[in-house]
């Protein structure tokens, strides 16, 4: 019988935390930390996700900042703003929502946000001291993975784990993170070239699912007691919501998850995981 990682029940542990350092900061008079977002033209999902965060900054006590701007802005004026708050010592961190209009340079406007700041974590300065097991700010979703492991007791030292998909967000991340000396796995990336990835999901004590393909890995590739971490959020069609569609992973969550000993939901799962990642690098931040 499986057990569910539930993501969300661990990352509102986590949140409690954070509140209960933020409300000792203010008890010995420090500021609290201030989070920034930018978020560019109307996009649904970007607008569900950036007021997710929003709400999550207000439930821990933290100061946040929604910065808008029309789909037509120039990246230059774009850039203007990142410049300011990078300068603005009241702000510890900045988030610029993606993805971002096709005529906007996405590397760019990351390469230009302060890596003191980026508590995305996707900054290639901070992607490479985290590759040096440097301290940094890891991308908060590959945080958040790792977070959700440990606090669940699974076993990281020596297993086997193989990463589906090789993403700078998400697949490169987590891999180099679970290699690291102290956590210790020994680590696979499969993606969309390797041959026979089946073949070698059936020998991993841990799959981390994250390649944007819903229902990809199916119950023949797993074997009996694995730990499956389905990082995958596709919009699917379902006429019978309300909202007419549903988000589903990149597992066949059904069919694999009687072959489990831990499985994630989606969603519930990572999800959540991420945003209070983002919460704590933030905290990070400000502390500095």
């Amino acid at each position: 019988m499986y057990q569910l990682i539930d993501g969300k029940k661990t990352a509102a542990v986590i949140k409690a935390e954070i509140a209960a350092a933020v409300s000792g900061m203010k008890e010995r008079g420090v500021r609290v930390p201030h989070l920034a977002a930018i978020l560019v033209g109307n996009d649904g999902g970007s607008e569900t996700y950036v007021a997710h965060k929003v709400k999550d900054c207000e439930e821990v006590g933290f100061r946040s900042t929604l910065i808008r701007f029309d789909a037509s802005t120039s990246e230059d004026k774009l850039l203007e703003k990142v410049e300011e708050i990078n300068n603005d010592p009241e702000i510890d961190g900045l988030i610029v929502q993606l993805p971002l209009p096709d005529h906007i340079s996405e590397d760019k406007v990351i390469e230009n946000i302060s890596p003191l700041k980026d508590v995305d974590g996707f900054h290639p300065v901070n992607l490479g001291r985290m590759t040096a097991g440097l301290p940094t700010f890891v991308s908060a979703t590959p945080a958040g993975i790792v977070e959700l492991l440990r606090r669940y007791n699974i076993p990281l030292k020596g297993a086997e784990c193989v990463v589906v998909g090789r993403s700078n967000i998400v697949g490169r991340p987590v891999s180099i993170l679970l290699s690291q000396k102290g956590i210790d796995a020994t680590v696979t990336v499969v993606h969309s070239r390797t041959r026979d990835i089946g073949a070698t999901l059936r020998r991993a004590d841990i799959i981390i699912a994250a390649i944007g393909s819903p229902g990809f890995v199916k119950a023949d590739m797993v074997k009996e007691g694995a730990v499956i971490i389905d990082v995958g959020t596709t919009r699917v069609d379902a006429p019978e919501t309300k909202a007419g569609w549903r988000l589903k992973g990149d597992v066949d969550f059904e069919n694999v998850a009687p072959r489990c000993s831990y499985i994630t939901p989606v969603p519930g799962g990572v999800g959540p995981m991420t945003r209070v990642s983002l919460l704590l690098n933030t905290l990070k931040a400000c502390r500095r």
